[in-house]
């Protein structure tokens, strides 16, 4: 279940407007992902019953499903708005078999079904050119394929051991870092640990640019359940990434790639289970097992909380505009329209 929320006046207080429909009028199983497209006209959405929908964000309407049977979906991404045309824009979805599978949104098609992985994926994205598709496995190694030729090129197994949590692609400037590539890109693991890469996929290039491992805690203080590693560039300030995880305490590390070392650090009620930066302002969502979303506003370090859902908030991804804030808990999805206190 979908549900649209818009704040009161001058706050981030959340007013139910409507569900967006379930097929059939039954219920929407849980989805694992729900990602708004990059021109903010459509979220799509993938669930352990194989399923990828795409949603209408102006009618609240389910307008396209693509349905694989007997196998979980499980990761999704959106190719970039800079790859084509939005009507042209496509989604990479990621399975249990460890299938990887694109999908044309415009004509309402699969292209592509490759299979990079043996074991179940659990993340995936596209790079800043749309040209290239990375995705990870549960096993911990990260693929790279090509979906023009349906060409895994290269495998990472430098995480190997460890499920992959997060894979976060970013546009890399000349000379940033001292290293060559077009993209910059992360990997976060179960173990605590984030690398971090440039690459020119265009030319087969690829080189580390960073190693980052963080201490795991008691079970008691995680309920005896790790809560998940997750970790994100800064859109703000691209020497930044911020991590989350199991860590001695419970906090979001601010980490800078230049100086080498984490340079600030923001508390936190209780371990995190899902992040997500605004591109347009300095603004950072943090969901909880909890049922509690938290805003920060990393410019004043102000924040406010939110008990919006009933389960634990297990995704949150605001849209490249900051207009909108998409969060998940269970089989229901509420969409946030931001305003600034």
């Amino acid at each position: 279940m979908l549900w649209f929320v818009q704040p009161g006046p001058g706050s981030w207080n959340r007013k139910c407007l409507g569900p967006f429909p379930c097929p059939g009028g039954g219920q929407h199983p849980q989805p694992s992902h729900g990602f708004p497209s990059p021109g903010e006209s459509h979220c799509a959405t993938c669930s352990e019953d194989g399923s990828v929908r795409v949603w209408s964000l102006a009618s609240m309407e389910l307008v396209i499903q693509f349905q694989v049977l007997n196998q979980s979906c499980l990761c999704l991404a959106w190719s970039p708005a800079c790859c084509g045309h939005p009507k042209q824009q496509r989604l990479a979805a990621g399975y249990g078999d460890g299938s990887l599978r694109i999908f044309s949104v415009s004509r309402t098609a699969m292209e592509l079904k490759m299979r990079p992985h043996t074991a179940v994926l659990t993340a995936v994205a596209f790079s800043t050119d749309g040209q290239t598709v990375l995705s990870g496995d549960k096993d911990g190694l990260v693929a790279v394929s090509r979906p023009c030729t349906g060409m895994t090129f290269r495998v990472l197994s430098d995480h190997q051991g460890a499920p992959i949590s997060t894979i976060d692609v970013t546009h890399k400037k000349c000379g940033d870092l001292g290293v060559e590539g077009t993209d910059l890109w992360l990997v976060a693991s179960g173990d605590q640990r984030v690398s971090v890469w440039a690459s020119d996929w265009l030319r087969n290039h690829c080189e580390l640019v960073d190693w980052l491992s963080f201490p795991t805690p008691a079970a008691a203080e995680t309920r005896g359940q790790l809560p998940p590693s997750l970790a994100a560039f800064c859109p703000w300030d691209g020497a930044l990434l911020m991590y989350v995880g199991p860590g001695v305490y419970k906090e979001v590390i601010i980490y800078n790639l230049c100086q080498k070392q984490v340079v600030e650090k923001i508390p936190l009620p209780f371990f995190a289970t899902s992040l997500s930066l605004s591109l347009g302002t300095r603004l950072l969502a943090v969901g909880f097992a909890e049922c509690m979303l938290r805003l920060v506003d990393c410019a004043t370090g102000t924040t406010q909380d939110f008990a919006g859902h009933d389960s634990a908030v297990h995704l949150c991804r605001f849209t490249p505009s900051t207009r909108l804030l998409f969060t998940a808990a269970h089989n229901e999805i509420l969409v946030w329209e931001v305003a600034s206190c």
